[in-house]
Order: structure tokens, then C-alpha cells, then sequence
């Protein structure tokens, strides 16, 4: 059989066991019927072979099995798988609950944000019509105040007037749509911080609810009623632990029964606890970001008060940024209320699932079997096994991790949701306590706690057989796989959860890197300044302090080393050398010229001679 014909086997069985319960008036989920068709096969008592196709026979036992064990009201095993598969499909953290929230208003705000963006209106009536649109925008976008009062549309107006007046309406429009969804939420924004700054200042906040007020009132009620439920289930989870402890020392065929029946409403209640657990720190974690946001608006509101202090107009570079942050915060208040009241709800949901214990054990029926009985709580056993811890040095191929030699020992990931290992397996599935301050014994890069040094040094000696028990024993109660966490072992009946975020195990620090420091220099600096430590300088320096140009070698050899080695000398040949100007060059000097004028052809009887110097001037040449 291929795998797409095996997946549509098991889909035409749970839809039709989900059919056959509906005709018999109980109405389940089909992510419920898929897992308890898994368990109903996983569990050895029922003979499946998994390794092989399952015939026609094998189908219907398989269903009416199923069938069998959904309509069974008055079984807790079913009521804590209802509770784990309720809570796997409906919790969500913090993050993903505000993205989902925030996902959801984009989409209803889609079609009102289209009407503004595709607009193309001309006239003065269109473009009334428009600016009436964004306001309302806005007003369902920051969730102050209802869009349909007259009162919230007027101070909402005037407040996005101040920022954005009508006359800019039509280069609004000119825009592309991108930029005119971005100038949307800028506006919302803008106009957010407004109203809540002039609510703070006494002059509006009309159909604006004090969100802070409301969340320092809600977050505590929630804690405390969070807190009763969880002491109430770890009263139940106490007194049934005592009675199974007390049973399994002194088992008989009369016992057997209610035992099973305790074991099965003692992990509903474990189931419920770690749940509430998990709620409860959800509304720690809310409670801690109110109180920082919660100062932050604070500080924004004085830091924006500063600002417009007896002043007529102030630069919007100055207040806008003050107005989206104040708007920021407050959309996170409501997201906290969100958050919070998700939170309430799932508590009060789970609520349900316990039901079967006042019918089971009514109050009459517990003080009977804890006659004589002494209830211990998680913290006494703790407290009683504290001082008895693992000695390492007993165990040479174990490695053990103890709170003195390893740093991250509080955030180490435990196996069995922190319950004993040796415990449960010996003693037929009875749940108690870890005590991780005795020691975690590494197998396999698993961590596993003890209740006591005794079940450490037994489990230590052949952990695999005990992990073997515990696999078989959560065959058999299904519900325990999710409560132990043995989601590795049984990975087709691993929660939505589990499988959406495999985060890598967290390994012990036991080793770390460490380093000292000392003082650069502690005696006084002794640098030589001429110090050199290139070998060819070295050379180039002793050829100068030798002076080997200027000098001969010489050899001599004496009688003891005649004819003994070749010896040999070496000179500086002389060598012709010549030199060279820069250039060569010429000089010319001026030809004299001297002319006698009245020699001859004179009238006069006397001759007068005149010396006339034509020689031309130096620079003339």
C-alpha cells in the first residue's frame, strides 16, 4: 500500500468514527479522533501489528475500540487527552496571539483602506466624502471610541484637521496607492497621540477607556484566580500521588482497580498543573510589560507636555514623533488585553476537564482511603532528599551535572516534564517529583532527575531498560505521552506544537574559557634604540665597520698546514672608470667692429678722424 492510500485508509476511519459517535450524541473533533486511532493502535493490549497492512477485521476492531473509549464519560484518561488536545489547538504565545490579532484587523480594515486608496474623486462633494472615510479610518484603526458617536467623529476630525486640513486632500489623492496606505497609518497614528494627549490633559479622550487602570485591575484578579485553580489541582495532584504511593506498597486484586482509576486522575491533574503553569507565566510576562510600558507613556506624556508648554505653535519635528510613540504604546496596551483575556478564557475552558473527579472520588470517598495517610507536598519531598546527593566519584562511565560545577544548571531541559524516571518505571507509572539538586544524570544527551539517591544510583546503573518501561507504559496510557513529553520516542503523537518549533536541547556549560591579566611592563622599559634584528642590515653594518674597500686580505700559511688545505685570497680588481656631464654645451661671443669716418674725401685742410665701435651688444648676439 503506497503512503497516499495508507493516509486515505486513515482518513475514511476517522471520519467514520467520528460519524458513528455524532449518531450516538457525543460530537468530537477529528484532531482528537486521529489521536486516539494512534494510541488505540500504539497500545500492545490490543494487538495491532503496525509493521503489516491492517485487514478489514483489523479495521472495524480498530473502530469500535475507538468508538469504545470517546464515549466513555466517566474515563479520566480521556478527559486529559481532551484537555492536551484542546489546549495544543488553542494556546498560542504571546507573540504569535498579537501578530494573528494584528493580521485579522489588516484584513477587515482592507475593504475601507481600498474605498480611500482607489478613490478618484473631483468634486467638492467627493472629496467630502473621502475625508468622512479617512476619519473613520482612523477612529477603526486606533479603536478609540466607536465610529457610529457623534462625539468621537467630532473630536477625531478636529484632531486629524490640526495635522491634515481638507485643502490637502487632493494632493492625497495624486499620490500612489502604497504611499497613500502609509500616510493612512501616519495619520492614524498622529491622530492617536493627539486625542490621548489632550485625554491626559482634561480637554477630550471622548469614548477613550483608561486601559492602564483597567490592566493594573484585571492582572492581578487574573493571577489570583489563576493561583487558586493551580493550588486546587496540586492539592488534588498531593493526595492522589499519597494514595497510589500508599497502594502500590501494599497492591491486592481489590485495589487494583481503584489504583488504576487514581493513576489515571492523578495525570489529569498533573496535565491541568502543568497547564496552569504555563498560563500563569504568560500573565507574569503580560504583568512585567505593562509596568515598563506603563512608565514609558508616562515619560512620553511629560516629555510631549515640555514641549507644548505655553507655547502657540510648536515644529512638528518635535511633537509627531511623541504623538506614533504614545500611539505605539497604547496600541500595546490593547494588545495586552488581548493577551490577558485569552489567557482567562483558556483557563476557564480547562475548567472542564476535571469534571470526572468529584464523580470518581467524591469527598466522602478521598478521606476514606487517606485515612492514616500522610499528604506530602512537592516541596516537602524536595526538602527531605535535599541533603543526600549523587556522589560522583562513584561512577566512572555516567557523567553527572550538579549545580556547583555547571553554569547553566537551572535551564537545563529535563526528561519526563521533571519527574523521577526510576520511579515511574518501577513503580507502575507513580509520578513524583525530581529533585535536580541531587544531581542530572547525562545518557545520551538526555537529562534525567531522581527523587532520591537511591532511585539515581538504580537508574544509573541500566538507564536503557528503565527508558524501555516508560516507553511501554505510556502504550498503554496515551495521555502520557504529551504529560511526560516523550514526543521523541512516539513522533507520530507529537502535539501541533512540538513539531511546529523543534528547538535544539540546551547543552550544560561545565568547561569554560577563562583568562588573567597583568601589567604590561612591571619593570622599567630597557628599549635599545639601535637594536636591529634583520640579518642583511647586520651584515651591511659589519661590511661598514670593516671597511673591506679600502683593505687587503692576506694569507699566510705555516708549516703545520702545508699542503694541507687550499687557502685563498681575494682583492678588489681595479676596475676603468669614467665620468660624465650633464650635457655639453657652447658659448659665441660678439665680433668686434670698429669704423674711422673722415679719412678721406675731406674739404678741410686738416683731416679729422672719428672712431666709431659697431661691435653689438652681449645680449644681442
Amino acid at each position: 500500500m503506497t503512503h497516499s492510500q495508507a493516509e486515505n485508509v486513515i482518513k475514511n476511519i476517522i471520519r467514520e468514527i467520528g460519524q458513528e459517535c455524532a449518531m450516538k450524541g457525543q460530537t468530537v473533533p477529528e484532531t482528537l479522533v486521529a489521536f486516539m486511532v494512534k494510541a488505540v493502535v500504539l497500545d500492545p493490549r490490543n494487538e495491532f501489528n503496525v509493521d503489516r497492512t491492517l485487514t478489514k477485521a483489523d479495521v472495524q476492531k480498530l473502530i469500535k475500540l475507538c468508538i469504545e473509549r470517546l464515549l466513555d464519560t466517566r474515563n479520566p484518561s480521556l478527559d486529559t487527552i481532551k484537555m492536551q488536545v484542546y489546549f495544543d489547538m488553542n494556546y498560542t504565545n504571546r507573540v504569535e496571539l498579537i501578530n494573528e490579532q494584528h493580521r485579522i484587523l489588516e484584513s477587515r480594515l482592507a475593504p475601507v483602506s481600498r474605498e480611500i486608496t482607489d478613490n478618484r474623486a473631483r468634486t467638492r462633494e467627493e472629496l467630502e466624502g473621502v475625508y468622512r472615510k479617512i476619519v473613520s479610518y482612523v477612529l477603526l484603526r486606533s479603536g478609540l471610541g466607536s465610529p457610529t458617536d457623534i462625539k468621537v467623529i467630532r473630536e477625531a476630525t478636529a484632531a486629524l484637521q490640526s495635522v491634515f486640513p481638507q485643502t490637502e486632500l487632493a494632493a492625497f489623492l495624486s499620490l500612489n496607492k502604497k504611499e497613500k496606505e502609509r500616510q493612512l497609518k501616519e495619520l492614524t497614528m498622529i491622530v492617536t497621540g493627539i486625542r490621548l494627549f489632550n485625554k491626559d490633559c482634561g480637554k477630550g479622550g471622548e469614548g477613550i477607556d483608561d486601559l492602564p487602570a483597567i490592566l493594573n485591575e484585571a492582572i492581578p484578579a487574573a493571577s489570583h484566580h489563576i493561583d487558586l485553580e493551580l493550588q486546587s489541582s496540586q492539592d488534588l495532584a498531593y493526595r492522589y500521588t499519597a494514595m497510589v504511593e500508599m497502594m502500590h506498597q501494599s497492591l491486592n486484586a481489590e485495589m487494583e482497580l481503584k489504583l488504576t482509576m487514581l493513576k489515571e486522575v492523578l495525570y489529569n491533574v498533573r496535565q491541568h498543573e502543568a497547564y496552569l503553569c504555563v498560563i500563569l507565566s504568560d500573565v507574569i510576562t503580560c504583568a512585567q510589560e505593562v509596568e515598563m510600558m506603563q512608565k514609558q507613556f508616562a515619560a512620553q506624556m511629560e516629555q510631549l507636555k515640555d514641549v507644548v508648554r505655553a507655547k502657540t505653535a510648536v515644529p512638528t519635528s518635535q511633537v509627531y514623533p511623541i504623538f506614533i510613540t504614545l500611539s505605539n504604546l497604547w496600541t500595546s496596551f490593547q494588545d495586552e488585553i488581548l493577551v490577558l483575556s485569552f489567557l482567562n478564557n483558556l483557563t476557564v475552558n480547562l475548567q472542564q476537564f476535571l469534571d470526572a473527579h468529584a464523580v470518581i472520588f467524591p469527598e466522602g470517598v478521598m478521606e476514606s482511603l487517606l485515612e492514616g495517610i500522610t499528604v506530602k507536598t512537592d516541596e516537602e519531598r524536595l526538602k527531605k532528599s535535599a541533603d543526600d546527593k549523587v556522589n560522583v566519584s562513584d561512577f566512572t562511565s555516567e557523567e553527572w551535572l550538579l549545580p556547583e560545577t555547571t553554569i547553566n544548571f537551572s535551564q537545563l531541559t529535563v526528561q519526563y516534564h521533571g519527574f523521577c524516571a526510576y520511579s515511574f518505571a518501577v513503580k507502575d507509572g507513580l509520578l513524583l517529583p525530581g529533585n535536580p539538586s541531587l544531581g542530572i544524570l547525562k545518557h545520551k544527551e538526555k537529562y534525567y532527575t531522581f527523587c532520591s539517591k537511591e532511585a539515581a544510583y538504580s537508574f544509573a546503573k541500566n538507564p536503557d531498560k528503565y527508558i524501555k518501561m516508560i516507553g511501554d507504559k505510556a502504550k498503554e496510557s496515551p495521555e502520557l505521552i504529551q504529560l511526560l513529553e516523550l514526543h521523541q520516542q512516539f513522533e507520530s503523537l507529537a502535539p501541533y506544537s512540538q513539531v511546529k518549533s523543534k528547538d535544539k536541547s540546551l547543552r550544560p556549560i561545565t568547561k569554560c574559557d577563562s583568562s588573567t591579566q597583568t601589567d604590561t611592563h612591571i619593570l622599567p622599559p630597557t628599549i635599545v634604540k639601535d637594536y636591529e634584528w634583520n640579518e642583511w642590515e647586520l651584515r651591511r653594518k659589519a661590511i661598514k665597520l670593516a671597511n673591506l674597500r679600502q683593505k687587503l686580505t692576506h694569507s699566510v700559511q705555516t708549516n703545520l698546514s702545508h699542503m694541507r688545505r687550499d687557502n685563498s685570497a681575494q682583492v678588489y680588481l681595479m676596475k676603468d672608470s669614467s665620468t660624465q656631464t650633464k650635457r655639453e654645451s657652447s658659448s659665441n661671443v660678439p665680433r668686434p667692429q670698429i669704423f674711422l669716418a673722415g679719412l678721406r674725401g675731406g674739404t678741410p685742410p686738416i683731416t679729422r678722424m672719428t672712431k666709431v665701435n659697431l661691435t653689438r651688444a652681449v645680449d644681442e648676439t
